[in-house]
């Protein structure tokens, strides 16, 4: 798209969900709650693994680092909403915009890598048990960490300087609650064509990995509790796998909803209502599938909360 008024712009327009002043209040108070809820409960998770010794294990420790990664991944797109119907401003800046564009892509791209990393603790705990700490030691838990960190850095990096190159209109407005780089892209007044076959390139990487490693290790546990004979050592074994299977669910079926949503709908209310789910409401939900299908971890949070309560 070429436009006689291009520019490096400093500022954008986040439309958001409803230009009406009366809804904005209850947006208000809705996104802030839902925020305030998500920092707690995920707070609650990383406190409970680090005070106690026997959460000290690979499966805690991603689920601590999800729980950071989650806290991280709200906080880079609800405080500047909230801010800004607050303010009843729809204005961020320039490099504003990029650095959400990064940090949130960064997240996001962790959630998906952590994800699958839990999957392969689940697949090495029920087909390898007797070498499960062997296997999972903490050099290897450390350095998968570590190489997820890396590879979504420069990933997120990349797109940052393929943004750099574009060109935008005086005026830009973006038909989002932040900035997504999908939708920047459509508003750019330059040509986008590089920066779209490197983000669906990396969008298929990214996606078609994880979930063929997620499917890979639920294939071969599926395979080895089929040959456990007793009923209830299935049960005991698969039931490890509950919480992660549905966190896995959540986030695969939110985002694969986002896909869906603006591939058939062209509504830009629509569309921010369906990432909605993958960036507020999975990160929110997280900490209560993990703490109420875990007794170690409810028994942890219990003997926490009964450490803070006032003695009576």
């Amino acid at each position: 798209m070429e436009t006689g008024n291009q520019t490096r712009v400093s500022d954008f327009l986040l439309l958001g969900f409803s230009q009406d002043s009366e809804h904005q209040p209850i947006l208000f108070g809705l996104f802030l709650s839902m925020y305030l809820v998500t920092v707690l409960g995920n707070l609650l998770i990383i406190l409970a693994v680090s005070s106690d010794s026997h959460l000290h294990t690979p499966m805690y420790f991603f689920l601590s680092n999800l729980s950071f990664v989650d806290i991280c991944f709200t906080s880079t797109t609800l405080p500047k909403m909230l801010v800004n119907i607050w303010t009843q401003s729809k204005a961020i800046s320039y490099n504003g915009c990029l650095i959400q564009v990064y940090f949130f892509t960064v997240f996001i791209g962790m959630d998906n890598f952590l994800l699958t990393v839990m999957a392969y603790d689940r697949y090495v705990a029920i087909c390898h048990p007797l070498h499960y700490m062997v296997i999972m030691n903490p050099q290897l838990c450390g350095l998968l960490i570590l190489l997820c960190w890396f590879i979504i850095f420069w990933v997120s990096l990349v797109h940052i300087l393929l943004m750099r190159r574009l060109t935008f209109c005086a005026g830009t407005k973006i038909p989002h609650f932040f900035c997504e780089l999908a939708q920047i892209l459509k508003v750019a007044c330059s040509d986008t064509f590089i920066n779209n076959v490197f983000m669906y390139v990396i969008a298929a990487l990214l996606g078609v990995i994880p979930v063929t490693g997620i499917l890979y290790s639920y294939a071969q546990i599926i395979s080895s509790l089929i040959r456990i004979s007793s009923a209830w050592g299935k049960y005991k074994a698969f039931s490890t796998c509950g919480s992660h299977l549905t966190a896995v669910s959540l986030f695969c079926g939110t985002g694969l909803g986002v896909y869906l949503s603006s591939a058939v709908t062209h509504s830009s209310l629509q569309n921010s209502v369906a990432s909605v789910m993958y960036t507020v409401v999975t990160p929110m939900l997280n900490p209560f599938i993990y703490s109420l299908r875990n007794k170690d971890v409810k028994g942890v949070l219990g003997r926490l909360l009964n450490l803070a309560a006032p003695c009576s």
